[in-house]
């Protein structure tokens, strides 16, 4: 795993994150539903103090989108029910590699809040991992994150299996296997990250968090990989000799798009959460329509993807972009790959 483009300039994420801020607008409405069912609970008094997370916070004015809305609507709440308004402590949290220093100058603008009392701070880690004491979270949100693997399948890398062969019978033979191992990959990075969160929760705690999934509607779909538009420029530019084909074949994307089917049984499943609402919506929906143009949609691919791509090939970000431009201009390719792309968004109680 890899953070985003850093910094300010024309490549970076922060400059290149409008789908990502689009989710974020939608999924107000749950994140204000959480914050008034913690301050109605009946099982517990009304809270003196809250904790609040967001998992993959990432930088630029994102990272602070998820946690203002949960503050905004705490204050909200304590003015129309007269209430006096908790402290509250947030814990923004991505990877140590992450630009936390436009994270910090970010927080300052949380601080000027007076009502509610805000604490804030950074977190760096993988949420693959334990991050808070336990019982302390009343909330946590997470968008556009947890579709990102913490490793690529081990039984592809250990093998020497390429993930998105360039020979096209041969990786039609391969995409059943191929899925099956990503899906078994995110079923155990998911399991693993609901029992670390349920350790860190307490009782009747919140989590909203929104994923990049796929449809689901029937076996195409199952073998269709969220990462496919990516790869698929790469494979181009493997076949026309611009980067090594052995490099290209042992290129892993970890990360991975489930079906609200595949979501809802794994949460079931492990069964320290229940699933209070769950909204599958298509990725464009909603959204700004010239976010999704070749050329928009190249730059905040780029934004998300290069360190990756460059740490695995060298410096290819050019030819990458003129590949993806002459690939995707073509009539149909973007609009049926992004047609199949859902963001999941859920919200759970901790049981």
């Amino acid at each position: 795993m890899e953070p985003m483009n850093w910094g300010e300039g024309d490549t970076s994420y922060a400059h290149n994150s409008g789908i990502q801020n689009a989710e974020q607008n939608r999924m107000k409405p749950m994140i204000e539903a959480a914050i008034i069912d913690l301050c109605t609970s009946t099982s517990t008094l009304f809270p003196r103090n809250m904790v609040i997370a967001d998992l993959g916070c990432s930088f630029g004015t994102n990272a602070l989108v998820l946690v203002s809305t949960a503050i905004e609507a705490i204050h909200s709440y304590c003015i129309q029910f007269q209430r006096q308004p908790p402290e509250v402590c947030i814990f923004l949290n991505d990877l140590p590699d992450n630009d936390f220093n436009m994270v910090i100058k970010s927080l300052v603008t949380l601080r000027k809040i007076n009502e509610p009392i805000v604490v804030a701070s950074v977190t760096p880690g993988s949420f693959y991992e334990r991050l808070f004491t336990s019982g302390s979270l009343h909330l946590v949100c997470s968008s556009s994150s947890l579709h990102w693997l913490s490793k690529a399948p081990e039984v592809l890398t250990r093998n020497h299996i390429p993930a998105y062969n360039i020979d096209e019978h041969a990786r039609h033979e391969m995409l059943p296997m191929i899925h099956e191992a990503y899906a078994q990959q995110f079923k155990n990075d998911f399991t693993h990250f609901l029992k670390l969160r349920a350790k860190e929760f307490l009782s009747g705690g919140r989590m909203v968090i929104s994923i990049t999934g796929r449809h689901f509607d029937g076996m195409d779909s199952k073998l269709f990989h969220i990462w496919e538009s990516i790869v698929q420029i790469l494979s181009v530019m493997a076949l026309e000799g611009v980067i090594d084909k052995a490099k290209y074949d042992s290129f892993y994307m970890p990360m991975y798009g489930p079906s609200s089917k595949e979501l809802r049984e794994i949460i079931q499943e492990e069964g320290s959460f229940s699933i209070k609402e769950m909204v599958v919506r298509g990725l464009t929906s909603g959204a700004d329509s010239a976010l999704f143009t070749p050329k928009l949609y190249m730059c905040q691919m780029r934004a998300v993807f290069e360190p990756l791509i460059v740490k695995h090939f060298g410096e290819v970000m050019e030819e990458f972009m003129r590949t993806a431009e002459r690939q995707w201009s073509l009539d149909g390719i973007l609009r049926d790959h992004l047609a199949r792309l859902t963001w999941l968004c859920v919200s759970l109680t901790k049981s």
